[in-house]
């Protein structure tokens, strides 16, 4: 996979998972979790899985269940088998567009916060759909728009301030680049899918400014962008961003996503 495949490569992963997991990422961990429960399946593929946030929430919501594990990022995935030791739990290197596993051979297939990152999208969706059993489901998390994610937007609007002459775009152009339920919707039609529900989820994060300043500046891909500009600016950004998340500072802020569940009927 090439390098622009893969945006987390030139990111500290244990940054990424310390500080940007319990503001970011952990809130719908919970709500796929519980997501999850509810269809009771066997075995589950995770994708895009990152340093394992939403697979330790699974393991724990369903703990009988044998989860497969994935991700492009060998060090992210690493990370991940680190953080939880389970004989039900196993972890592969796997680009989610292009899946090593035969039909139908799971019941789950989970996604959160990885499909923007696809080039192929559709195709991810098909494979996902065909590694999947009959009547087993794919559930997707993707974010809603920008300015309804608090922290993010500041901390974009922040590091923007540092370069007029180039603010970066690296939030609209990956993490907030597949916001639009319409599009969502087509593209997993366009992969098979027939029985799709979407719903956007409003939830609450508790935040502390400097930990989310130095996950998203410094453990994320955020990062190389500034460095391209200035790399002597990170501790710069740190500070700017820290500055701008301190109306939340020990509060709560908004978050907004998509979750959506296709069955494969």
């Amino acid at each position: 996979m090439s390098e622009a495949v893969t945006p987390f490569k030139h990111s500290t992963p244990e940054l990424y998972d310390r500080y940007m997991g319990p503001f970011l990422f952990e809130p719908y961990a919970k709500v796929v979790a519980e997501r999850a429960a509810l269809l009771r399946p066997d075995r589950i593929l995770e994708t895009a899985a990152g340093t394992g946030i939403v697979t330790r929430a699974l393991h724990r919501a369903i703990p009988q269940a044998q989860i497969v594990v994935t991700d492009v990022n060998r060090v992210m995935l690493d990370i991940a088998a680190q953080r939880l030791g389970s004989d039900r739990v196993s972890f592969q290197p796997a680009d989610a567009q292009d899946l090593p596993f035969e039909d139908e051979s799971f019941d789950l297939v989970v996604c959160q916060f990885g499909v923007m990152f696809f080039p192929e999208k559709v195709r991810a969706h098909e494979e996902a759909r065909r590694v999947l059993r009959s009547d087993g489901h794919f559930l997707l998390v993707s974010f809603d728009r920008l300015e309804l994610n608090a922290v993010p937007n500041a901390a974009g609007n922040a590091v923007a301030a540092l370069f007029p002459d180039d603010p970066p775009a690296y939030m609209e152009r990956g993490p907030f680049s597949y916001v639009d339920p319409a599009l969502i919707e087509h593209d997993l039609t366009v992969a098979g899918f027939t029985d799709i529900n979407l719903e956007t989820v409003a939830v609450t994060t508790r935040v502390s400014a400097r930990d989310a300043a130095e996950g998203m500046v410094l453990g994320s891909p955020f990062r190389s962008e500034i460095e391209r500009r200035d790399s002597s600016a990170l501790i710069r950004a740190v500070d700017a961003v820290t500055a701008a998340l301190a109306r939340w500072d020990g509060n709560d802020a908004p978050m907004s996503a998509h979750v959506v569940t296709a069955t494969n009927e």
